[in-house]
């Protein structure tokens, strides 16, 4: 009798794994459609786990409501003491203006070397043989843009027009290798203490401007500010160059010249504005004290 309870045991484990395997075989035919039973099973698996779900992710909505909104009120509170400074500052320059429009009324002084009147465009092309030295625009002639206009970003100056059809421009670069491109700068100090030099040059191996002839007892300090000076002719007074990093001696000792790390990005471009000038000035560049005027007409 008990060898044959222990058969009986055995066929049944037999039967009951091949009707295991039979349902498993029926199910896995065809699994586009859910079989009565599987169908069961899906609901009442996901009735049970929208009742887990739903509170988890209200809970989750709830906190991630309250540190918005307190992430939001730090916001508000440093946008608001922005908006303080701004307010201030914007006052001052208004002030500064109104007196800078006073003192030009009262020396009778027609002409501002900052005035300017920004053209926007938009960077079309750029030869890749010649892509740290000049880019092309979409605007020309037909928009009032003429040779040697300075060319800025929002960051600063990047170059000059040296080339203009009716509907686009070439634009040199202050990085191209080009040395008789120089720019009129000036290294910003307190009242006299400005220091005037050339920006005549680009290091390619410091990715840095040059700037030459500058006075030998000149005092100049790293991280200064470097703008143009608006002597030469071209470029309007007051364009943001970039900053001093390095000073040294020239090659005979006897002028200085100062590295600039330039302010602009000239890899990427890709809206600039261009300056159109308000003071008079030749139809060449050129006028009595042009320092940029020999530079107007090369490297183009």
């Amino acid at each position: 009798m008990p060898q044959f309870f222990s058969n009986k045991r055995l066929i049944l484990l037999l039967v009951g794994v091949i009707v295991l395997v039979a349902l498993i075989s029926f199910s896995l035919r065809d699994r586009h459609n859910a079989t009565l039973p599987e169908q069961i099973v899906k609901d009442v698996v996901g009735f049970g786990q929208s009742i887990f779900s739903k509170p988890a992710h209200y809970i989750t909505g709830v906190i991630g409501n309250i540190d918005g909104t307190l992430n939001t009120y730090e916001e508000n509170k440093q946008l608001k003491a922005r908006l303080s400074e701004y307010a201030s500052n914007q006052a001052e320059l208004t002030d500064v203006r109104a007196e800078n429009e006073r003192l030009l009324e009262l020396i009778g002084k027609e002409e501002d070397l900052r005035g300017y009147e920004p053209i926007h465009a938009t960077v079309i092309s750029r030869n890749p043989d010649q892509w740290e030295e000049k880019i092309i625009i979409d605007k020309g002639g037909v928009h009032g843009i003429e040779e040697n206009m300075a060319v800025i970003t929002a960051r600063g100056l990047i170059g000059k027009v040296i080339l203009v059809t009716p509907f686009t421009s070439t634009i040199e670069l202050l990085s191209t290798e080009n040395r008789n491109f120089r720019v009129a700068s000036v290294i910003l100090g307190k009242g006299k203490d400005s220091v005037f030099g050339l920006i005549e040059g680009y290091d390619r191996t410091r990715d840095e401007l040059i700037m030459k002839r500058i006075d030998s007892s000149s005092q100049i300090e790293v991280g200064q500010q470097v703008t143009s000076s608006g002597l030469g002719g071209i470029f309007p007074k007051g364009l943001l160059i970039g900053e001093v990093t390095e000073v040294s001696t020239d090659d005979y000792g006897l002028t200085k010249l100062a590295y600039i790390r330039p302010a602009a990005e000239f890899s990427l471009l890709d809206h600039v504005l261009v300056t159109k000038r308000k003071s008079a000035i030749d139809k060449d560049g050129t006028d009595g004290n042009n320092t940029e005027g020999t530079e107007g007409k090369s490297g183009s």
